[in-house]
């Protein structure tokens, strides 16, 4: 009997062990699968293949191993991989898009704030035909917006603040629309180079 007790914490002790390393498997097998599934690019079927093998390897003996050594551990390592399968799946969508958020983030990071200097300049450039006394008399169509080349202008710049608020990665490109459409309004209003140099080193 004391032989017995003694057993048991240790049967007990394996048991979580396995389970810990069955849910693990399930679970980044999950993950990977979908990762892959949701980001391929036409080599899906050989990913998938290696994903669900390497996945199989582990979780197969994590299976096997205890279930012949004691059938019940066996159904309740087969209940673990079912619920960790099933709560990896249900899951994964909401950790994908977070770990996509932030790749997203690192990548465009730097992209956005030199977009955001650019956005910063053009912004100024354009600011001047309003504040400065003899440019607004000169060229009085880059502030009148009922000119197509003004309204193009300042509808890009409405969706470059936009899109700046938002955070989102389309924000460079909107900014080089935007300088495109101060260009266009600028020389619309028949603004010369010199002016225009002017503003972009002022």
């Amino acid at each position: 009997m004391p032989a017995v007790s003694e057993a048991a914490p240790l049967g007990l002790l394996q048991l979580v062990l396995w389970s810990a390393v069955q849910a693990t498997a399930v679970a980044c097998t999950v993950f990977i699968v979908r990762h892959h599934l949701r980001t391929s690019d036409g080599d899906s079927p050989d990913l998938l293949f290696w994903d669900l093998f390497g996945g199989a390897v582990v979780i197969a003996p994590a299976l096997l191993i205890p279930a012949v050594t004691s059938p019940p551990a066996g159904l309740a390592l087969a209940a673990v991989a079912a619920v960790s399968g099933i709560a990896a799946y249900r899951g994964s969508p909401a950790v994908l898009s977070w770990y996509e958020t932030r790749r997203r983030r690192r990548v465009d990071g730097p992209l956005c704030r030199a977009a955001a200097a650019v956005h910063e300049e053009i912004v100024g450039r354009w600011a001047r035909y309003e504040l400065d006394p003899a440019l607004a008399i000169s060229y009085p169509d880059l502030a009148d917006v009922r000119r197509p080349e003004t309204a193009d202008f300042v509808k890009a710049l409405r969706e470059a603040e936009m899109l700046k608020t938002a955070g989102d990665p389309g924000y460079p490109h909107a900014v080089a629309r935007l300088g495109q459409a101060l260009d266009r309004a600028e020389t619309a209003a028949g603004v010369p180079a010199g002016v225009r140099r002017a503003g972009q080193n002022a």
